[in-house]
């Protein structure tokens, strides 16, 4: 059954993202040589699985590192684990479907490589914080700048010199920017859709988040297991299967196997989507996905409704729950004082970072230093500034 689904998944090979050096998308700002065993895709993952950027995601929030009122613990997932995750399930997604599983990869690896500590409440936080100047925080076009500035580990050239297809999937795999806002942006192709291998980035991390989230929240005794069963039934038909089947199981076994089950419904729905979405299309090349009428990589109608209930219930009864939002008045707190105090005293900005200010500006870097914080050192930092007012 399993190789019935790989082989009706299977796109037209056309469609691929190719990964030889001789392509458009595998081009570098600065030229290199092609390497003697490496594809360029593979070798964008391994520039980012080095950087600094990216070790820093084991110390970054993704949604809670501690139940409320307690000190951190060990198993909760991190910005890094869920990263991870969610590299696992593109990867699956472009094997089945028959395309570039290295550019799934590094793309997959590198998403969430722009986010600031605390998670999305220190983005919102760091995003009000710019719009007093006539800026915002976006995390996907931060996680550019990482990776084509911040970095310093070559020689030849700042960033990581990422390939052109990757760097154009950081800008576009969750969303579409304007010519018009974006100038800057307007060597990656802002008229199209990104490859497939690009758009998969999104839903893939929605399948990680969805599932894991549940699974932490339950962990955490945030959630219970018969608010889940009644606010999510697409768990809810999974857990009873499992419950039934084996019987003798402990709650927390048939709970971790509901929720393989669910993640294995969203993929499944997902590869027959897309698969669909080409074939009704008659997409057979690169050019038919990036002049689509729309972006082809979606879950089923159907699907689409159980994630986005499944969703809402998390940001009713986990993301937004009493204890949570202790967290992250918090976090807006910690953020808004050191920004105001970095601003006030840019003496305190690490050398390399007041270097930048007659390019970027005082509050953009002030920006660019905090988001580039752990959890632990913005709180260290937070103090250090509490102490200097």
């Amino acid at each position: 059954m399993e190789s019935e689904i790989r082989s009706a998944a299977k796109l037209p090979a056309g469609i691929a993202v190719l990964g030889d050096d001789g392509e458009e998308l595998t081009q570098r700002a600065y030229g290199e040589p092609p390497h003697p065993y490496r594809t360029a895709f593979a070798r964008d993952g391994a520039r980012i699985l080095h950087a600094r950027a990216f070790r820093r995601l084991a110390g970054k929030t993704q949604v809670f590192t501690r139940r409320p009122g307690d000190p951190p613990a060990d198993h909760f997932r991190s910005r890094l684990t869920h990263t991870l995750e969610v590299t696992q399930i593109a990867r699956t997604l472009a094997g089945t479907l028959g395309l570039n599983t290295e550019m799934a990869e590094a793309l997959a690896l590198v998403h969430d490589i722009g986010h600031p500590p605390y998670g999305h409440a220190g983005e919102k936080a760091l995003d009000q914080c710019l719009r007093g100047f006539g800026l915002r925080f976006d995390h996907n076009l931060h996680a550019l700048r990482i990776v084509t500035w911040f970095e310093e580990r070559y020689a030849g050239f700042r960033g990581l010199n990422l390939t052109l297809g990757v760097r154009e999937g950081i800008v576009k795999h969750s969303k579409d920017y304007s010519a018009k806002e974006h100038p800057e942006l307007s060597g990656y192709f802002l008229d199209e859709f990104p490859p497939l291998e690009a758009q998969l980035i999104d839903l893939a991390d929605e399948i990680a988040y969805l599932t894991a989230d549940l699974d932490d929240g339950l962990d955490s005794g945030i959630l219970t297991l018969e608010q889940v069963r009644e606010g999510v039934p697409l768990f809810r038909g999974f857990h009873d299967n499992v419950v039934r089947e084996y019987p003798g199981s402990g709650e927390k076994t048939s709970t971790y196997e509901a929720l393989m089950g669910v993640l294995n419904a969203l993929v499944t729905d997902l590869l027959n989507e897309v698969s669909a979405g080409v074939a009704a299309i008659g997409a057979t090349t690169l050019e038919d996905v990036r002049r689509a009428p729309k972006r082809l990589v979606a879950l089923g109608l159907e699907m689409e409704a159980a994630r986005a209930a499944a969703k809402v219930f998390l940001f009713d009864n986990l993301y937004n729950s009493p204890g949570m939002e202790e967290s992250h008045q918090h976090a807006a707190k910690v953020v808004e004082e050191l920004f105001a105090a970095l601003m006030a005293h840019p003496g305190m900005l690490p050398e390399d970072h007041r270097e930048e200010i007659p390019t970027q500006g005082l509050a953009r870097t002030v920006a660019d230093y905090i988001a580039g914080m752990t959890d632990s050192f913005i709180e260290q930092a937070w103090e250090r500034s509490s102490v200097k007012e």
